[in-house]
């Protein structure tokens, strides 16, 4: 299907964050809008949210309403997702799924433009947008794919946004509490509604829920979704989740073990020239998740050659989960679309 400029767009879970961010991503890239059809839950009915010069109403989802869109943006969760999604489809539109109900099915793709867009379907389907932390990182090891990629290992430092509004708001609400008292972490045993554990003056080691075997689901998501993205599923992934006490922005340390014996020169040059990345090319420079908030680009820097193994090679990967994690990721797929029929 030949896409034609202006697109009519929904999106779904149009005020959480993620939804607030396609909104204004779609102004700020100018992105060439006709319809807008705003869908989220019933408590939301009646508010309006403002895209460019025009205001445009809350809606409740209802199949009628997707005929004549040409993308849904949908960013509402798993059980959303597998109602709705096909439904935006077969009624002609792309659907471009955040959540995770569609990313390891052998039915769609998982795309992250600078580096599979080439496999965006031709026609209307649903299209997974991958998991915030495994877009960041797989960024930076694509670059790297042409020097032999042998295993991964990631440690990831999770902002508090991952959590949508309310994992912001207990955070200011703990801390705002804590700093109150002599003692800000007295209470040990402090517990959290959004988080099991507070993350205020803490770090959680969980992001997502345990499965059987001790892992967490945002761990499960970084592994299999690494190899689907980058077509390697012998490539050895493992990867430990952390939520930290941080406003906006996912930070990770990643090593990389490579089949080639290269110098730091190529794999700065590497980086450099791949699509999306910025780097810090000195070996104390590096950039923060404070920094990257509200930044498109990826940040890679602290690149060096690991104390052990000839190959091996470790790095400080930077981006913002609500943009390139998230919505951007999401507007850049239909950004696509769009180029690719033009």
């Amino acid at each position: 299907m030949k896409m034609k400029s202006p697109i009519n767009i929904g999106v779904v879970g149009a005020t959480g964050m993620v939804g607030e961010s396609f909104l204004n991503l779609i102004e700020k890239r100018n992105f060439p809008f006709g319809d807008v059809r705003l869908f989220a839950s019933e408590r939301s009915l009646g508010q309006t949210r403002k895209v460019g010069d025009k205001e445009f109403p809350i809606e409740e989802l209802s199949e009628e309403r997707f005929h004549g869109l040409d993308v849904v943006f949908f960013s509402s969760g798993d059980d959303i997702s597998k109602e709705w999604a096909p439904k935006a489809a077969q009624a002609g539109a792309f659907a471009i799924d955040n959540s995770a109900a569609f990313r390891m099915s052998s039915r769609h793709e998982l795309i992250v433009p600078e580096i599979n867009g080439a496999r965006i379907p031709a026609n209307p389907t649903i299209i997974a947008n991958p998991n915030c932390s495994t877009i960041q990182l797989v960024m930076a090891l694509n670059a790297l794919k042409n020097f032999g990629l042998q295993s991964v290992q990631v440690a990831s430092y999770q902002s508090v946004s991952g959590a949508g509004m309310a994992g912001q708001k207990e955070l200011a609400d703990q801390l705002l509490e804590d700093l109150k008292k002599d003692n800000p972490i007295e209470d040990a045993s402090k517990t959290s509604s959004t988080f099991g554990k507070t993350p205020a003056f803490n770090c959680v080691p969980k992001v997502g829920s345990f499965d059987e075997d001790g892992f967490c689901s945002e761990e499960v998501k970084i592994v299999n979704e690494t190899k689907k993205i980058l077509e390697l599923p012998d490539l050895r992934v493992s990867a430990f989740t952390v939520r930290i006490p941080s406003w906006n922005s996912h930070a990770e340390a990643v090593w990389v073990e490579l089949e080639a014996n290269v110098q730091r020169d190529d794999l700065i040059a590497a980086l450099r020239d791949h699509a999306g990345i910025r780097v810090k090319e000195e070996l104390t420079a590096f950039e923060t998740p404070r920094e990257l908030s509200g930044v498109n680009e990826v940040s890679v820097s602290r690149v060096q050659k690991d104390f052990y193994g000839t190959n091996r090679w470790r790095m400080w990967v930077v981006a913002d989960n609500l943009l390139k994690g998230a919505a951007l990721n999401g507007i850049q797929i239909a950004e696509y679309l769009l180029s690719r029929d033009s």
